[in-house]
């Protein structure tokens, strides 16, 4: 059976459903506006690329009266009006997948202007309360460090989910790369934690939830770009991430021979 299509993730959402998790945002998480005791899943979206993607996915969350946070780079091929304020108008909340340090190859003073000029962009849209770092794995550099030097507060963000969520407790899966929680295409996209699960696939999600052996705190990160059901279009995203999570898996081997 072919992975990360939609019918699986309806799939994945309505046993979700069926085992009473509540769908929240991660602004409700930080300002405890849902059920303190019923279990609950923080679903986010990272919008690296392909927004309409992210559209499609949004329009079948809303279907199932299920919501999200989605995370957009501000690059001219995600920043569109109609797509954020399509996903916004569908109950989700919209955040800054921000990359600044990156983008400018570690210079901070010009890093923390090019934040402050991409976060006016989306709050045109959208009143922007959590951030979440894109991670370029091509890039030396981690954007996070930014908040070494600066806080990201002072504008008004209440959370940056690297730095504000406890992953000892809350359970994290992300789909970085196509793949479930792959450390070895996945540089910046990981957490500490002490949870030990093995997802191969979609369906051992399912069943790990159906079975009642996940933790009753859990943020699933998923990529729309990698989700497709038309046939062509399934196998062109393959053999794209098949190409990428090659020349990934060179970066970090490199990125660790470098560090030892």
């Amino acid at each position: 059976m072919r992975d990360f299509t939609h019918d699986i993730y309806i799939e994945l959402l309505n046993i979700l459903k069926d085992r009473g998790f509540q769908f929240i945002t991660v602004e409700e998480y930080f300002t405890l506006k849902y059920d303190k005791n019923r279990p609950f899943i923080m679903l986010r979206h990272d919008v690296d690329r392909r927004p309409n993607s992210s559209l499609a996915m949004a329009k079948i969350e809303n279907s199932l009266g299920v919501k999200a946070t989605y995370y957009f780079r501000t690059i001219p091929k995600t920043l569109k009006a109609d797509i954020i304020n399509g996903i916004a108008n569908l109950g989700h909340e919209i955040g800054y997948h921000y990359e600044s340090l990156a983008e400018t190859n570690g210079d901070y003073e010009k890093a923390i202007v090019d934040f402050e000029k991409n976060l006016f962009s989306l709050n045109r849209f959208y009143p922007i309360k959590s951030i979440s770092m894109h991670g370029r794995p091509t890039s030396r550099w981690d954007s996070r460090l930014l908040w070494e030097r600066y806080d990201y507060r002072r504008y008004g963000i209440s959370s940056e989910p690297y730095f504000d969520i406890d992953f000892q407790k809350i359970l994290y899966i992300t789909d970085a790369g196509r793949a479930w929680n792959n450390e070895a295409i996945n540089l910046r996209d990981r957490v500490e934690s002490d949870f030990d699960f093995l997802f191969n696939h979609t369906a051992d999600i399912i069943s790990n939830i159906d079975r009642g052996r996940v933790p009753d705190k859990i943020m699933i990160n998923i990529h729309p770009e990698h989700w497709a059901d038309e046939l062509f279009e399934w196998y062109r995203i393959l053999l794209i991430r098949k190409i990428k999570n090659f020349v990934k898996k060179i970066v970090i081997r490199r990125k660790i021979d470098n560090a030892i």
